[in-house]
């Protein structure tokens, strides 16, 4: 469906009020260059996290569907391997072009597929999308794809036929973060979006489509993980593997790819600390606690989750984080108002409840809980919203400190000394992100030195596409963004040269 039969579909509406009105549904499947009908009939609803209506259906794709696009892919990478690096740094900045021009409406269909406040979702969802189309670029203008070692030429080479599997909670920045390697690197992809929020993959392939990106390099194949993304795990077709996703849904695919030795990267689960460290400035360490977990409604595998204050500071934090929590304004995701929007889908919000509703008998919480959200306006009566909850007086042990809620849910922990946060902050499954707040930086590197994870904002710091993204532990294998997600989607080869 190209972009001009989207804008004249008859009752779409870019941007509005939840449940204003459809977007146009896709009736076709992107495989070798052209929308194709899928192999059966079946439908998946994509429903508007605001309100629960139907917000447009797509193809409930199969593995015969998966296949052919695998196919497709192996046919263009012959050729698409061999194009010059030039040219495919223009094919990224086109696409990062082509998208920053459809950012109101992109923004607009993430904040109804995801809940994302529209406030966040021009920046996060649609301009991390942009700027890790642009940095790739960059990124492969850098880097040598020969080079000499000793008597030896090392070649760097495209891995070949990608199998993306992407999630909900950031559709097309996670897209971006597969594809955009992948086809700097000289790969071919297939990518299998989330059911619950696929749109934005459907708009990529529109402007695939609209550049004349060669037939077969990137293909879209919507459908359930369990028939989609399991079969591009096992297709003998597909070289490399890349998930963002939940650790089960990474174990599960790991499993399957490890039966054909294919490469795999994992961008998995978390349950990050931010440590407020002693001498640090409350005011200033707090108010960067509280967005830290609170981005995206929760729904953010970095957010930082568990903010660990020493027990001297334990009373002012939580006055502070329970009235910068309680203020937020939750409602209508597309109302530049809102802080804080419903959970993507009817089962996320289960899971979240869930956690608030077993909460251990000396947990306090602050604010929020497991109650319906007050003043919601009628329209959002079937919406899957949240309050943002700030729960205390537990310890890291509870399920609530130990497993990843994804939602707007903050616990607080207290240690007695330095030392005890570091241990606190590393007992933990998971080892994506963390933050620590110190009185200087020099203070808080020294601790964040010590954190068995995969990033830490110091003081404040801001997230950097061009930096490594991914975690130790049970949040994943591999990286993500710059030139070291770029190098995950090369293979290389030594040359032992005569001389």
């Amino acid at each position: 469906m190209s972009e001009a039969t989207i804008a004249d579909t008859p009752g779409f509406v870019p941007g509005g009020a939840p449940g204003a009105g459809r977007t146009p549904d896709r009736d076709e499947l992107y495989i070798g260059g052209r929308w194709v009908p899928p192999s059966s009939d079946a439908r998946i609803d994509v429903r508007e996290a605001a309100t629960g209506e139907v917000l447009a259906r797509v193809p409930d794709g199969d593995t015969a569907d998966c296949d052919a696009a695998v196919e497709a892919a192996s046919v263009a990478f012959e050729s698409w391997s061999q194009v010059p690096v030039p040219d495919r740094v223009a094919v990224l900045r086109r696409f990062a072009d082509e998208l920053a021009a459809r950012e109101d409406d992109l923004a607009t269909t993430m904040t109804r597929e995801v809940g994302t406040p529209i406030s966040r979702s021009r920046g996060v969802q649609v301009g991390l999308g942009v700027a890790v189309f642009r940095t790739m670029a960059d990124a492969l203008e850098a880097l040598p794809l020969e080079e000499r070692r000793g008597n030896s030429r090392i070649l760097r080479v495209p891995a070949g036929v990608v199998g993306a599997i992407t999630p909900w909670n950031y559709p097309l920045y996670q897209l971006a973060a597969k594809v955009a390697p992948a086809l700097a690197a000289g790969c071919t992809a297939v990518v299998k979006p989330s059911s619950v929020a696929p749109l934005a993959a459907f708009a990529v392939a529109d402007i695939a489509d609209l550049i004349g990106l060669p037939a077969g390099v990137l293909n879209v194949v919507s459908g359930p993980g369990r028939e989609v993304g399991q079969r591009l795990a096992t297709n003998p077709g597909v070289d490399l593997v890349s998930l963002t996703g939940s650790t089960s849904a990474g174990a599960t695919v790991a499993e399957l790819a490890a039966s054909g030795i294919k490469k795999v990267t994992l961008e998995l689960g978390g349950k990050s600390a931010f440590i407020l460290a002693p001498g640090a400035d409350l005011e200033s360490a707090v108010s960067a606690a509280v967005r830290g977990c609170f981005v995206n409604n929760g729904q953010t595998c970095a957010a930082t989750t568990r903010l660990l204050v020493s027990r001297d500071d334990l009373s002012p934090v939580e006055q502070r984080v329970a009235e910068l929590v309680g203020a937020m304004t939750v409602g209508d995701p597309l109302d530049p108002a809102v802080d804080v929007g419903p959970m993507a889908s009817a089962g996320q919000r289960r899971v979240v409840l869930g956690f608030l509703e077993s909460l251990p008998g000396d947990a306090r919480v602050l604010v929020g809980g497991a109650g319906p959200v007050p003043a919601l306006d009628s329209r959002l009566a079937g919406g899957y919203f949240v309050r943002p909850t700030v729960v205390s007086g537990v310890d890291n042990s509870t399920e609530i400190a130990r497993e990843e809620v994804f939602g707007p849910v903050l616990t607080i922990l207290t240690y007695s000394d330095v030392d005890e946060a570091v241990s606190i902050a590393n007992d933990s499954d998971y080892g994506l992100s963390g933050a620590v707040f110190a009185a200087d930086d020099d203070a808080a590197v020294a601790i964040a030195r010590r954190l068995r994870t995969g990033q830490v904002a110091i003081n404040g710091g801001r997230f950097n596409p061009m930096a490594p993204f991914g975690g130790m532990k049970k949040s994943g294998i591999g990286r993500e963004l710059g030139p070291d997600g770029l190098e995950e989607y090369f293979e290389k080869i030594s040359l032992q040269m005569p001389a």
